[in-house]
């Protein structure tokens, strides 16, 4: 259940499932089976999930605020293929549904964030903004703006596409692969490239670099704290920093649950302005 802490992850192929590999077949993993396997373990355990988030922004005169949250995701069925047959839960990495409500503070209350995640084409997103009484679209030209005053930007709520991108291993050390992305559309981005960290055994994602033109490092993400939940290695707690403003932003993951039955009509535009309470604890 990490819903805006991940790089851009490879979207519309899922690697097989670790258990089901032997390690003569791990080591031989290509880099795209590399970043897909990273992929399902940052996005699709279980086939919904739930969590409470702290949010702690600090910009660089070490002033503090924080937001409190709760998200919850919820996989869309896998579709029959032409076989006739539907893919297992763990090999689907299809659409999504990403549904974000604020509780705190007080200015942000209710303020709700709604994506459908759609591989290989744009995500729709949607903002209410209660103050207003306000649902807006947020477009594919603010994806990688700020996401309601953090250092995370919206495209990190729900990952970025990475059919966009094109990745090479770089590198393979004792417990991490390495692999630079470089966008397709350079006009599109503010990075030219990022370099991510996979751990060789869980395969989360445990660092980015995001580099300018100059190939100097502007934006760094690091996962601070890994727990099994479930049986899922999940992300509790992760640092998003801005090396030019020099401001950050941590997020705790409380509360995480996994495969606890989300109905579809949660994310919906009707639930942007009503709260459903049932789920939400």
């Amino acid at each position: 259940m990490k819903l805006f802490i991940r790089a851009a992850l490879l979207i519309g192929a899922c690697a097989v499932p670790l258990a089901a590999q032997d390690e003569g077949a791990a080591k031989a993993m290509t880099v795209d089976e590399i970043v897909a396997e990273s992929n399902r373990v940052a996005y699709y355990q279980g086939r919904d999930g739930r969590a409470q988030v702290k949010m702690e922004i600090v910009d660089a005169q070490d002033r503090t605020r924080v937001r409190e949250m709760t998200i919850l995701r919820r996989d869309d069925p896998a579709p029959a293929g032409a076989d006739g047959k539907v893919p297992d839960g763990d090999d689907y990495c299809g659409k999504q549904r990403f549904y974000v409500r604020f509780r705190r503070p007080a200015d942000v209350d209710k303020t709700t964030f709604l994506v459908w995640k759609n591989p290989g084409e744009d995500d729709d997103r949607w903002l209410f903004l209660p103050a207003l009484d306000l649902v807006k679209r947020v477009s594919s030209a603010d994806k990688r703006s700020s996401f309601v005053g953090s250092n995370f930007y919206y495209e990190d709520v729900s990952g970025r596409h990475t059919q966009a991108d094109e990745h090479e291993l770089v590198e393979t050390t004792e417990n991490y692969y390495v692999i630079e992305s470089k966008p397709k559309d350079p006009k599109s981005v503010e990075f030219a490239s990022y370099k991510t960290w996979i751990h060789k055994e869980s395969f989360v994602v445990v660092k980015v670099e995001y580099r300018d033109e100059k190939g100097e490092t502007y934006r760094t993400y690091e996962a601070l704290a890994v727990e099994s939940v479930q049986g899922y290695p999940t992300v509790t707690k992760a640092k998003m920093s801005d090396l030019r403003t020099k401001g950050s932003t941590t997020v705790e993951y409380s509360d995480v649950a996994y495969d606890i039955g989300l109905p579809e009509d949660i994310f919906t535009e009707r639930y942007l302005r009503r709260e459903p309470r049932k789920y939400m604890r």
